[in-house]
């Protein structure tokens, strides 16, 4: 199968422009809890980075659990094979936002991938040596929960091809459940020589979908002391919002849908911390 091909098969000879040799910026999204939300942070950060003038791609390396095809509104679309490498699936027709899931290789999407270390490490190697991305501003890279498998093939990968790894945004919930899990991930990324760029806390209050108002409804804080106590920045609370949630349901862009919401605030707040003053990095 196509699949199979794209793990055991002839890698395209790398260029410049196949691997990452052409990617400025590489941020990876790591939490060491299911369940935060981390694929959300992942999507919408790349959607306000594009709509701030930025070419972004987006890396899915959650192979048992991929859902970047339905958040991004792809499901059906598949990856081509082209004479540089891989092409990944470009969400609009100006080709400035790019995904590359394994889901986007499955026949259905109820097929299980079913995978021991070792081809898990060959997938994610040919995701980072042998697509053509092209000249990218931004490559987010969402990853399963933990500190596992997937996490050292994609470190060690990045690390071997020289890319421009900045570093890894971590995303809790303000429960202590998560929290303790995602200061386990703070030790992985310092073990690897991982930056870390900063926490977000997610899932943080409520946000009244007729006013904005946001209410605790939980616990709230939890993501801001945890990056208090490491030394590590904090990028800032995104609350529920009904809207958001939505929006990734069906696969449409929120960003541009509701940049009145409180977690579109949220969000951008977030990438203001990412960027020096907020400012797209397109020279």
């Amino acid at each position: 199968s196509f699949l199979l091909l794209l793990v055991f098969g002839a890698a395209a000879r790398p260029t410049m422009e196949t691997g990452l040799g052409s990617v400025k910026h590489v941020v990876l999204v790591l939490s060491g809890k299911g369940g935060v939300g981390k694929s959300t942070v992942a999507t919408q950060l790349a959607l306000a980075l594009e709509a701030r003038g930025n070419k972004v791609g987006v890396l899915d390396i959650d192979l048992c659990g991929p859902s970047m095809p339905r958040m991004f509104g792809l499901e059906g679309r598949d990856v081509q094979q082209g004479d540089a490498g891989f092409v990944p699936v470009f969400v609009n027709e100006k080709k400035s936002l790019a995904v590359l899931s394994i889901g986007f290789l499955l026949k259905n999407k109820a097929d299980a991938v079913v995978w021991r270390g070792p081809k898990k490490n060959s997938m994610i190697k040919q995701f980072v040596t042998d697509v053509f991305w092209g000249e990218l501003d931004f490559l987010i890279i969402d990853t399963p929960p933990g500190t596992s498998d997937e996490h050292i093939s994609i470190v060690e990968a990045l690390q071997t091809a020289k890319a421009n790894l900045d570093g890894a945004v971590l995303v809790t919930t303000p429960q202590q459940v998560a929290v303790a899990d995602v200061r386990r991930e703070i030790t992985f990324c310092r073990n690897v020589h991982v930056p870390i760029l900063g926490v977000v806390e997610n899932m943080s209050g409520f946000a009244c979908p007729c006013c904005n108002e946001v209410t605790n409804v939980f616990s709230s804080g939890g993501g801001e002391r945890l990056a208090a106590s490491c030394e590590i920045p904090f990028l800032g609370k995104i609350p529920l919002e009904p809207k958001l949630s939505k929006s990734e349901e069906e696969g449409s862009n929120f960003i541009q849908l509701f940049p009145d919401s409180a977690a579109f605030a949220a969000v951008s707040g977030v990438v203001d911390g990412l960027l020096p003053a907020g400012r797209s990095v397109v020279e």
